[in-house]
């Protein structure tokens, strides 16, 4: 019992000291600046797409920060770039965090960067205070998060051999994109890992919507990422004239069509929670104002952390959509486009340890679901993950007015800090 008692001392003190360690804010905003320069074209834009020039020199940069902190750094088969800080004990699973530096066209310094600087400003407070930690640490920064989750995806053995061939926003082929960052995409099958090879992966993002700002909290403690289901849509009437078909004798497909939308909006409207549903894409073939459009193409997107919660607000539209089609004398079809990507939720425990972090450190938070993807999805194959938002200004994700400030990161950037120190004391 006093043993017990003695060990629950020594961890709460341990903890108590551990708290007092802090991020320096400054130093994180100034690599948010520093990195920006990377990729900036002609005009001022930003770009810094997957596999381009300012891409590869940013890569350059960073990996050149990874080795001034003692991480041994190395880029794997599949392009993805690993610093590795040794623990006390090589015996322990490694617990991992990173995020990417890559962009979307013309998009914004923090989303991806924040999270890469994050971790490696991890790492920096560590040697600073000569902790080590008990499990080996890895600082992961993926290659390609905006072409669809590419690196991690080829971590977790997902990234298949016909995918090589797809376009990536460089104009390169994501094989030619691989060669380009220093990977070899004829070996790819030895970057998979297996499940449990980590002990954790976590991630911290600007949270790409105004939920924290408006509420006035630092940070949000991410439940899970949502799961998305797709369908396309044909709504077929009869193509006719006009000027000269009256109003009661239609078969108007884009009156169906739009009042399919608007079921859509109330029946996942309907459910309680925080899911959504869209229908973002609508076409009509026939685009002649003298035309009654015999044709409509559309599609809808759900996403939510329950997959049943989904298919069920489906079968309601199914039923709104029968309804509709035989009082417009129309035919409605759907097309399930599979598979989607199914719910990941984070680890009970690391939610836990996120929570501990945050009040230990006074720092105000919610608990939330991401609508958006993370590569920290995927790497939910590998092992237990968490997330952590912090507010960004206006909502503003994918933008050059993207902005989080120095205090706003900082507050995110302590958090996952003591998240790694606590679930190094418990693993």
């Amino acid at each position: 019992m006093k043993s017990i008692l003695l060990t629950i001392i020594l961890v709460l003190f341990a903890f108590s000291i551990f708290a007092q360690v802090k991020v320096n804010e400054k130093r994180i905003e100034q690599r948010i600046f520093e990195l920006a320069k990377f990729g900036k074209n002609e005009k001022g834009e930003n770009y810094r797409v997957a596999y381009s020039q300012g891409d590869i020199e940013g890569r350059a940069y960073f990996m050149d920060l990874m080795r001034k902190a003692g991480l041994e750094v190395r880029i794997d088969f599949a392009g993805n770039i690993i610093g590795k800080r040794a623990g006390k004990d090589p015996s322990k699973k490694p617990i991992a965090f990173g995020s990417h530096i890559d962009m979307v066209p013309n998009g914004g310094n923090y989303d991806g960067a924040y999270g890469s600087i994050t971790a490696l400003e991890i790492i920096e407070v560590l040697n600073e205070n000569k902790i080590i930690t008990d499990h080996p640490l890895e600082v992961i920064i993926f290659q390609n998060e905006e072409g669809g989750l590419v690196g991690s995806r080829a971590l977790t053995g997902n990234l298949k051999k016909e995918s090589l061939s797809q376009k990536s926003s460089s104009g390169l082929t994501l094989e030619e994109g691989i060669r380009a960052i220093g990977g070899n995409p004829d070996r790819l099958g030895e970057v998979v890992r297996k499940p449990g090879d980590l002990a954790a992966f976590i991630e911290i993002h600007i949270e790409q919507s105004k939920v924290l700002e408006s509420r006035g909290v630092e940070v949000a403690i991410v439940e899970g990422i949502v799961g998305i289901e797709e369908w396309d849509i044909t709504v077929t009437g009869m193509a006719n004239h006009a000027g000269s078909t009256p109003m009661n004798d239609r078969q108007d497909a884009l009156i169906a069509a739009s009042k399919l939308v608007l079921a859509v909006n109330e029946v996942v409207n309907s459910y309680e929670g925080s899911q959504v549903g869209s229908v973002g894409k609508i076409s009509v073939p026939s685009g002649a104002p003298n035309i009654i459009p015999g044709k409509v193409e559309m599609s809808l997107q759900m996403r939510d952390l329950s997959s049943e919660k989904i298919m069920k607000m489906f079968a309601d539209i199914e039923k709104r959509a029968a309804q509709i089609a035989k009082e417009t004398k129309t035919e409605i079809k759907f097309e399930y486009l599979s598979p989607g990507a199914t719910p990941t939720i984070a680890s009970k425990e690391i939610q836990d340890k996120m929570l501990q972090a945050a009040q230990s450190l006074g720092i105000s938070y919610i608990k939330m679901q991401s609508g958006a993807g993370h590569d920290v999805q995927e790497m939910g194959k590998l092992g237990p993950i968490g997330l952590v938002f912090i507010p960004s200004k206006d909502g503003i994700s994918h933008n050059p007015k993207e902005y989080s400030s120095p205090e706003e990161m900082a507050y995110g950037a302590n958090v996952m800090l003591q998240t790694v120190l606590l679930l190094d004391k418990v693993q």
